[in-house]
């Protein structure tokens, strides 16, 4: 971890592969389990495998933070004492949640609390409130500006966590019923469907149809704060958040390590525009909506919609190859199928899986003993690895 007084960087992962791509520019991540999570597609870490999961995260000098923030019904109750109790058991550095039911299960059992964003805590006297609950930290409204962020710490004695790079809810603090409403997949219990990147047409009266700039009308852009980290290091935040469990670990990779950069070039006195110019054009390149600095400086307004593009607008996608489908330690290769797409010598490639995250060039193509500058696709080769790699991981052309 990097222990350099300042604020501590944050990201969000889902497996074991994103820690991989992040842990060495990180100070902490924040995970879920297979349940009472915003984000029910992150299956991966569950109560049985939790502990190994953290002890991971802590070989790696990270602390480890457990989000249990979904919307708790009467009959989720039980469910979420046994997620408490495999957080006290794993020994996670702190819970985040808003529910006060989990909050009280999480002081009974000793744990550490952060209250999630979802509580949409907005002032001083509300964090205080959680801080009496036993909350050592906050993770604010999203809603915020800048400068009201910096009078709730200045007011507070609790920590102040923010979002600085990732997904924005169109809803406040993400409290949305759209997807309920449409499809009867709730947001708040983690099921969200993203009907806000839908195109969308606006009707007036007399079933008219009203002309809007853009079809994806209620798409609001991804939050990049890397051109302001001197201001918000001005604001003496406590954490800086970074939404993405559900992202690849590529792009976990590319933002832990310009937000890392850009937080030491503060510190180090070396942070100039040109340097915000490259970590810009690096976070440009993964996925992305488009960027704005959220409500920091004022109430969005059209710049912080993205009404012409409703999903990914960097430039530059990785293309899927293929699949592994052996690999050999001792010979440091890998037996490879090419479903989608060709591969050639000096491609740069990334083999993700759940618990593999290896980017590396091509320097080796073998096919029935003979050697290949270029395999096509369909083709089952053999291809050098720099790394451990498993069945049924994922090649990628980035």
């Amino acid at each position: 971890m990097h222990n350099s007084p300042g604020p501590e960087l944050i990201m969000g992962i889902r497996n074991l592969a994103g820690l991989e791509a992040c842990y060495k520019y990180a100070d902490a991540v924040y995970f879920s389990t297979d349940r009472l999570s915003l984000r029910a597609k992150a299956k991966e870490i569950n109560l049985e495998n939790l502990e190994e999961f953290v002890s991971e995260v802590k070989a790696r000098n990270l602390k480890a933070y457990l989000a249990v923030n979904s919307t708790v019904n009467e009959d989720r109750l039980e469910e979420a004492g046994n997620v408490i109790n495999a957080a006290a058991k794993a020994g996670v550095d702190a819970v985040i949640a808003w529910d006060p039911a989990v909050i009280l299960k999480a002081r009974k059992s000793g744990l550490r609390i952060h209250i999630s964003t979802q509580a949409n805590t907005t002032n001083h006297e509300t964090a205080e409130f959680y801080r009496a609950l036993g909350a050592e930290r906050i993770v604010l409204s999203r809603e915020l500006s800048l400068e009201e962020i910096r009078e709730i710490r200045q007011r507070s004695e609790v920590e102040v966590e923010t979002f600085v790079h990732g997904a924005m809810c169109m809803a406040v603090s993400g409290r949305c019923h759209l997807s309920a409403y449409v499809l009867g997949k709730s947001g708040n219990c983690g099921e969200c469907t993203q009907p806000c990147r839908w195109e969308w047409e606006l009707h007036g009266e007399n079933n008219l149809v009203m002309e809007s700039r853009g079809k994806y009308l209620l798409s609001a852009k991804d939050l990049c704060m890397i051109e302001h980290i001197p201001a918000l290091l001005g604001a003496r935040i406590d954490s800086f958040k970074v939404e993405g469990r559900l992202r690849d670990p590529g792009y976990l990779e590319v933002v832990s390590r310009c937000y890392r950069e850009a937080i030491d070039a503060c510190k180090e006195g070396t942070y100039t525009r040109e340097k915000v110019d490259s970590w810009l054009s690096k976070l440009s390149s993964v996925y992305n909506r488009g960027f704005s600095t959220g409500f920091y400086f004022g109430i969005p307004g059209l710049e912080g919609f993205s009404p012409e593009k409703s999903m990914n607008a960097s430039e530059k996608k990785r293309r899927a190859a293929g699949i592994v489908e052996n690999y050999y330690p001792r010979q440091h290769a890998a037996a490879i199928k090419l479903l989608e797409e060709g591969l050639e010598i000096g491609n740069e490639i990334l083999i993700e899986g759940s618990t593999t995250y290896l980017k590396q060039r091509v320097t080796s193509l073998i096919k029935n003993g003979m050697s290949l500058q270029k395999a096509e696709k369909g083709d089952e080769v053999g291809l050098a690895v720099d790394g451990t790699v498993r069945r049924n991981d994922r090649i990628f052309i980035i």
